[in-house]
């Protein structure tokens, strides 16, 4: 598995509530970006007779300054009647309550027990960097520690939710009066972890402790192919091939199917809709497009 593929599972719903904590004790430190410059991001259209689905690739979080809601992205959400995204907007003590229906270990497990002598030593020296409590994750499955660091550390080194793709999206789609929808729910996010025992989600945290040194790096370059639009490199970055099936099924590809459905069936309707998911269901074997493309669906990158 690939640094982004180990680092960059965490759903939206898990974002959106790190989002909502309180940051690390100390300043962020400054993102260093690309010249400023306008972005512009890949995004493609299906069209029928009487409809239209824009299908956008977001990154959910970004460092601040980059401006990528323009052209014919902008037009395209302007212009739609309903803006969908992963999560519909929702509280943040429903998402907690999700998390913890999901995300709690049984009463007599703790999750630095459970761990090797090295991964717990890379778990708490991770969480003593981050200026956090050892005990953070310890009543929490491994799956939550796995998808959380990579946000944390996101976090302090200054990507935000605020600068994130689907906060501008909402708002502007909020501004305009728009239709807003979600194509999951938060107990269905957090659920697609219950696939995974208990070995495979301690497999799972350990290979995110061993990529989480790179993750400023990677998502730097990451950043950098989504804001040129360079969709086939972003997508060989983002989908290389899994060392975890189990994960990659659960977190991607039968996401990809359920979408490519409600794409397929919303095509029966008349009227245009703006779907915004993460960047990573949109490109490569098994994407959104992918799937679209085997039931005869053409999508058209239009920027």
């Amino acid at each position: 598995m690939k640094i982004l593929k180990r680092l960059l599972t965490p759903l939206v719903a898990l974002i959106a509530l790190s989002g909502s904590a309180s940051a690390p004790a100390e300043p962020a430190a400054p993102v260093a970006t690309a010249p400023a410059v306008q972005a512009h991001p890949a995004l493609w259209k299906v069209s029928g007779h009487d409809t239209t689905i824009y299908l956008f690739g977001t990154i959910h979080l970004l460092p601040p300054g980059i401006d990528w809601l323009n052209g014919p992205l902008a037009y395209a959400l302007d212009h739609s009647d309903t803006l969908m995204t992963e999560l519909p907007d929702l509280p943040p003590g429903d998402i907690a309550a999700a998390l913890l229906r999901h995300g709690t270990l049984p009463a007599d497990k703790n999750l630095r027990r459970m761990m090797g002598e090295k991964e717990r030593g890379q778990l708490e020296a991770a969480l003593t960097a981050l200026h956090l409590p050892l005990t953070l994750f310890d009543h929490n499955k491994a799956w939550v520690a796995a998808a959380t660091l990579p946000i944390l550390q996101l976090q302090k080194a200054g990507y935000n939710l605020e600068s994130g793709a689907e906060n501008a999206l909402t708002k502007r789609a909020t501004q305009l009066g728009k239709a807003r929808g979600g194509l999951e729910t938060a107990d269905f996010q957090f659920g697609q972890f219950d696939v995974l025992s208990d070995v495979q989600q301690l497999e799972y945290l350990g290979s995110v402790l061993e990529a989480l040194p790179q993750i400023n790096a990677e998502i730097a370059t990451m950043v950098g192919n989504w804001s040129r639009g360079d969709a086939p490199s972003l997508a060989a970055q983002l989908n290389a091939d899994s060392d975890s099936p189990a994960l990659a099924e659960a977190l991607i590809f039968s996401r990809n199917r359920n979408w490519a459905d409600w794409v397929e069936s919303r095509m029966k309707q008349p009227g245009t809709v703006f779907i915004a998911v993460g960047a990573g269901h949109l490109g490569g074997n098994g994407s959104v497009q992918d799937v679209l493309a085997k039931h005869g669906v053409k999508a058209v990158r239009v920027q």
